[in-house]
């Protein structure tokens, strides 16, 4: 019992942190608006999706890429906590080893949750709608939220190695963008060239964007199934990856933050 309560202290200060520095959180709602805005227009028209809009189709991908970038928030805010001391204070504490980075990493959903309320209503302004059910809809949006929790805690760990939020920012971005870009999120999959073709359908990324899609119902009738394995089982694929990932590195993390440098 004692943890949860360390967890629940951890993760109120970092919330009482989002009040205190509203610069932070006017930047992450601006990158999606952004993204969705660029991406929209300057591609809207000269990429075709047969039986849809591409605005449809955009934005279950800018979900996935901005959930990915949300985890980066995490590694950077542990990283300038390390950078300024903050972490050797919390370990000389009588807490539970596992609440700072488990405060940190719950309390840092909520960038998410907001970027991906941002992101809906300016992908509605554009065009885009969803038209599944809303249990559906639901469920889209917290695969994406579960999906973007375990990338935090790559960030996390990355970010008890690393010497300060400038490295974690810089070698997230290199993970990132190749990942994002890579796959299924602003083109189809099939329109990739053989290797990238098959990079793209086990890519996670991928798969997460395949079931938002399929949840919010932004497949257009008629699609073909897809033909790999991770795409043709989008959900099941994304989940599979959130437990490996959280299994190695919240373990690998907690692990870290318990040796001092």
């Amino acid at each position: 019992m004692s943890a949860v309560t360390d967890i629940l202290v951890i993760a109120n200060r970092n919330v009482i942190k989002i009040r205190r520095v509203p610069e932070v959180l006017i930047f992450v709602l601006l990158s999606p608006i952004m993204f969705v805005l660029l991406f929209a227009y300057v591609f809207g028209n000269s990429i075709d999706i047969q039986g849809s809009s591409y605005r449809e189709f955009l934005i279950a991908g800018i979900f996935a890429q901005t959930v990915m970038f949300g985890g980066t928030f995490t590694g950077a805010g542990i990283a300038e906590d390390m950078q300024k001391g903050i972490i050797d204070r919390f370990r000389s504490l009588p807490m539970s080893r596992s609440a700072v980075l488990t405060g940190r990493t719950l309390s840092d959903v909520i960038y998410n949750v907001m970027s991906v309320v941002i992101m809906s209503l300016t992908g509605l302004l554009v065009g885009w709608r969803i038209r599944g059910s809303i249990l559906d809809a639901l469920a889209g949006y917290l695969l994406l939220l579960v999906f973007a929790y375990a990338i935090s805690w790559i960030m996390a760990y990355l970010a008890l190695l690393v010497p300060s939020p400038e490295v974690i920012n810089n070698a997230s971005f290199m993970v990132i963008f190749p990942l994002t870009f890579v796959a299924n999120t602003f083109v189809p999959a099939e329109s990739l060239p053989g290797p990238l073709k098959t990079f793209a359908e086990w890519n996670p990324v991928s798969s997460v964007t395949q079931a938002s899609r399929e949840l919010f119902g932004n497949i257009p009738p008629g699609t073909p199934e897809p033909t790999a394995w991770p795409l043709q089982n989008a959900t099941l694929y994304t989940l599979i990856w959130v437990v490996v990932i959280i299994g190695i590195f919240a373990p690998l993390a907690i692990r870290r933050y318990a040796q001092p440098r």
